[in-house]
């Protein structure tokens, strides 16, 4: 795997904790966070590792699904990306950054808790790409709750609705469209695996992404398509300051990790260039973690 950049990484060049506190309302946006998220915008550089492929990234107008948008413009990709339309000025940012690696980018806004709308979100990604061959199931929903008797069935609905049931529709339609070679990659979580306690809702909804990422790779290995997820431990993006995290923990978000602060989008992008490409032909099945040095998997 090739970083973004060839430098080495300097201990002052990302963030680091006490940030401001500070909260936005559902979904929040990328450029009201402070500081704001490093996506790439300026530091990712491309090889051509995925030229000519086509891809459809949920979420993809800020956070991890920013940052691997416009790594695969630079890698040589065309890309659709979905997002809510409260999103819409995070998103016209994205395409912007696309169109201006001489790739074709298209907007597809709507909510995927729709089953309606994730089989008409596949099939314009597809007629307008002229074809599609990477999915990244990235959106993601994540609200704490300090308790199970306030968590609401409501809310424990549209976490699994976005989160596991909309990547179930999507894959189920893609698969109309992917051709052999093609990958498919998951975002799951370290909650998997080490679950917070005020998460309960979203953690079961990583693991059962993992679980969904393993048993769907066996079942299209047959047919050569690959299957893989990425674990993100803390990444700061627009889901902490939305209501992901306590507005208390903010301040100190991501300080914890060996490396003493948060990722940011940038730095997990390559992850989902490498899951991508040809290259790694062999690799299916897997979940890979990005967590600062944890070790959780």
């Amino acid at each position: 795997m090739t970083s973004s950049t060839n430098k080495p990484i300097s201990a002052n060049q990302y963030p680091t904790p006490p940030f401001k506190r500070q909260h936005q309302a559902f979904p929040g946006l990328a450029s009201e966070m402070n500081p704001k998220p490093d996506h790439g915008e300026e530091s990712y550089q491309g090889n051509g590792r995925l030229d000519g492929r086509k891809a459809l990234i949920t979420g993809g107008d800020s956070g991890i699904g920013r940052a691997v948008a416009i790594a695969y413009a630079r890698e040589g990709a065309d890309v659709a990306i979905n997002y809510l339309p409260d999103e819409e000025q995070d998103a016209a940012e994205v395409v912007r950054l696309i169109e201006a690696e001489g790739r074709k980018a298209v907007a597809i806004p709507g909510d995927i808790r729709s089953e309606e709308f994730c089989q008409q979100l596949v099939n314009q990604a597809n007629e307008k790409l002229g074809g599609l061959d990477i999915l990244v199931n990235n959106a993601g929903r994540q609200q704490y709750n300090k308790s199970i008797r306030t968590l609401s069935t409501e809310d424990f609905d549209a976490t699994f609705k976005t989160n596991v049931y909309a990547m179930f529709w999507i894959t189920k339609a893609a698969l109309e469209y992917l051709p052999s070679g093609s990958s498919i990659i998951n975002t799951s979580s370290v909650q998997a695996y080490e679950p917070s306690a005020i998460l309960l809702d979203y953690a079961q909804t990583k693991a059962a992404i993992a679980a969904f990422t393993k048993s769907l790779a066996k079942q299209l290995g047959e047919q050569q398509i690959r299957v893989n997820a990425v674990a993100p431990g803390p990444y700061w993006t627009a889901l902490q300051v939305c209501g992901g995290q306590p507005p208390e923990k903010i301040e100190q978000f991501g300080a914890t990790a060996p490396l003493s602060r948060p990722g940011q989008p940038a730095e997990i992008a390559p992850l989902y260039v490498t899951l991508a490409e040809t290259a790694n032909s062999y690799t299916s099945g897997q979940v890979w973690c990005s967590d600062g040095g944890t070790g959780t998997l």
